[in-house]
């Protein structure tokens, strides 16, 4: 498993998602989004329609019908009834599951949960881990 490590501090996680979304479907790959807030869920949504308008992410929340027919799914549980192989956590708040590649998005106030994170995946087997931050408006891997 890949975990990607999103340090957000110029933008919210409802505004990065539409970009790793667009990528996630460009590899073949389905996602499931997923916050414990409704609002943010519902922003999320709002973005994935209008963020990138060359881009049709199209998306739905668990609870409506044809849930598992969505490429990206927005949910408040980890539990990708879509087929999703790909899930971005946008509260900050790990979740496990047996998934090929999370994106972990944290704001400045859960910087210590994400370091805790970091350092309880370094101890697994099999996991990779990644860190990216904004510098300038752009996202660059590293420390």
């Amino acid at each position: 498993m890949r975990v990607d490590f999103y340090q957000l501090t110029n933008d919210p996680a409802e505004q990065v998602l539409p970009l790793i979304a667009r990528n996630t479907l460009a590899a073949g790959e389905r996602l499931l989004v997923v916050s414990d807030d409704p609002a943010q869920l519902k922003r999320a949504s709002d973005a994935l329609w209008t963020r990138l308008p060359e881009t049709f992410l199209a998306n739905g929340l668990a609870t409506d019908p044809h849930a598992d027919r969505q490429p990206i799914l927005l949910s408040s549980v980890a539990e990708p009834i879509n087929g999703a192989k790909y899930l971005a956590l946008t509260d900050g708040v790990w979740r496990e599951g047996t998934f090929e590649r999370v994106f972990l998005l944290f704001p400045p106030a859960r910087i210590d949960d994400a370091r805790g994170c970091w350092r309880m995946l370094g101890t697994r087997e099999g996991v990779e881990r990644r860190y990216w931050r904004q510098d300038g408006g752009k996202w660059k891997e590293g420390p």
